[in-house]
């Protein structure tokens, strides 16, 4: 039942959260933390993901506050797992590791925010208020990484000749007129894109094309026609 607000309006009802750690002192420290809150109600802790998995389908959670490194079902298979069970909760990451082999895996896999265990009492809470709102959430540090991702190029994705050769083909130069521009083959061009067609996860040059503008591979500048 609803508490009532000094002006007679019903309170909203306080954030579910269920908390997923393996460490007891940090499921402890964190449950009090939000239990004297009454914005927010612990209904549940897990020591794992397999555990998390189970209890969110169980208790309906708002909000789950995830670490990664766990035994047995690791933090990114349980947010899989959820995502996969259409689970409504959302998944806010509570971990000490800020590197785009944990970061990604976990935004991909569906969560909706990121967080390092040393954020401030304050940031937490309104960083579970905001999930609970469905509003992203990240670290100033994993938002910063994230950014750079995306605006840097993936150095050494491509080599010098298949840049060459796809910078040719993003400004409309047939196979044909790429050997002949760099003194190569036809077939030797082919194999070039087909390397990079490997290394950009794409199937045809259309696709690799836009794939290297979009990581920032290619720039929107066309060289001197052939």
């Amino acid at each position: 039942m609803n508490s009532v607000n000094p002006g007679g309006t019903p309170a909203p009802a306080p954030i579910r959260l269920l908390i997923a750690d393996d460490h007891p002192v940090v499921r402890d420290g964190l449950s009090g933390m939000f239990a004297a809150d009454p914005a927010f109600e612990v209904v549940g802790e897990a020591a794992d993901g397999a555990e998390a998995v189970l209890l969110a389908g169980r208790l309906a959670p708002d909000v789950i506050l995830m670490d990664l490194r766990m035994p047995g079902t690791d933090g990114v298979t349980a947010i899989t797992e959820l995502a996969r069970a259409g689970s409504a909760a959302r998944v806010l990451v509570l971990t000490t590791y800020d590197t785009d082999s944990y970061v990604l895996p976990a935004i991909e896999a569906g969560a909706t925010g990121y967080l390092l265990k040393d954020a401030p009492r304050d940031e937490l809470l309104r960083a579970v208020r905001a999930a609970a709102n469905h509003e992203a959430v990240l670290s100033p540090s994993v938002a910063a990484r994230l950014m750079n991702r995306v605006k840097a190029p993936v150095p050494g994705l491509l080599s010098p000749r298949e840049h060459e050769v796809l910078t040719w083909v993003a400004a409309g130069a047939t196979n044909r007129e790429v050997a002949a521009r760099l003194l190569i083959s036809e077939a030797t061009v082919k194999t070039h894109l087909l390397n990079a067609y490997g290394k950009l996860g794409v199937s045809d040059r259309a696709a690799a094309v836009a794939e290297a503008f979009n990581r920032g591979l290619l720039t929107p500048r066309r060289p001197e026609q052939p």
